[in-house]
């Protein structure tokens, strides 16, 4: 399943309502805490349309919160989101985005462009099939994947071309 980049709009505030209550109708059935930091970390997340870093992820925090957070506060809860698959973080960017499908187990590849920062999220099962059966293969178990590709999306490309 491919899911494009976000935009911002209505449509887009729409989603990370639903997303919330989702996360919240999940914590629920789990039994554990959606505290309004973990609240606030991942509708930032939502509001940011690209993939966040941690301390850009407090700045923001700290303006819509008006107080100061401390950084173990916001990585504590990060770690919840991430625990519960609320989220998913590029490992490369250091990075955090919100999970367009957090109640399905699904492998993901990121596409990200290194121009502008945008990415494109695709569930790949046959990837995930490939990687399982050579992992087996050598009985090796696979504890977390992540597939990140870098390098110019379809926008960048078409700018780069009409500046020459």
């Amino acid at each position: 399943m491919l899911h494009a980049p976000r935009r911002a709009g209505v449509q887009e505030r729409h989603r990370a309502t639903n997303a919330l209550r989702s996360a919240e109708r999940a914590c629920k059935t789990r039994g554990v805490q959606f505290t309004p930091i973990r609240r606030a970390v991942l509708e930032s997340l939502w509001e940011a349309n690209q993939p966040i870093g941690a301390y850009d992820l407090i700045r923001r925090l700290e303006e819509k919160l008006g107080r100061t957070l401390s950084p173990p506060t916001v990585y504590r809860a990060l770690e919840f989101l991430l625990e519960q698959k609320f989220i998913a973080r590029i490992e490369t960017k250091n990075a955090f985005l919100p999970c367009t499908c957090p109640d399905e187990a699904h492998p993901c590849v990121f596409f990200i462009c290194e121009a502008c920062g945008s990415f494109v999220h695709v569930d790949n099962p046959s990837a995930d099939m490939l990687f399982d059966s050579e992992a087996a293969s050598f009985g090796f178990k696979i504890a977390r994947r992540v597939i990140e590709m870098y390098g110019e999306c379809a926008t960048c490309q078409a700018t780069a071309s009409a500046a020459t």
